[in-house]
């Protein structure tokens, strides 16, 4: 019978199964916050709120901001009528089935929204669509 040494010499071994889960976890875990994440092309406004609000697809769409003051923005750029008139021109030729969202703060002027609107219409985008900020709701029975 032969007796092993008392210190027998071991190669050192870097364990990877553990190293792998990790990995895997930390993966899964950027995708799911990745996937989460929604795109803001506009300023930040104050939107008003609505009701009968629907979530709409932006898979091919700008987005339009009016500001209290009555400043257009085109993608977080900032621009007159008739800049952004050129520039509806040309993203219409570029994608003929360009989404339009228009984000006007609460406090901007109803005229200022029109005007944007009518813009946006004269240059032949149908698709259009008033970014809203959803109701909360309010308690059924409360009486008001």
């Amino acid at each position: 019978m032969k007796i092993p040494p008392l210190n027998p010499r071991r190669l050192a071994r870097i364990e990877i199964i553990p190293l792998i889960d990790i990995v895997f976890f930390l993966l899964a875990t950027f995708v799911m916050v990745s996937l989460s994440m929604i795109k803001n092309q506009a300023i930040p406004v104050n939107l008003p709120a609505a009701a009968a609000s629907a979530p709409q697809e932006r898979k091919v769409s700008a987005a339009l901001s009016v500001t209290e003051d009555g400043l257009i923005y085109l993608d977080k750029e900032r621009m007159t009528l008739e800049e952004l008139a050129a520039r509806l021109r040309k993203l219409k030729r570029a994608e003929p089935d360009i989404k339009i969202f228009i984000h006007g703060d609460e406090k901007a002027s109803f005229g200022s929204a029109i005007q944007i609107l009518d813009e946006v219409r004269r240059q032949g985008i149908m698709k259009v669509a008033i970014q809203t900020a959803g109701k909360p709701d309010e308690k059924k029975g409360s009486g008001k």
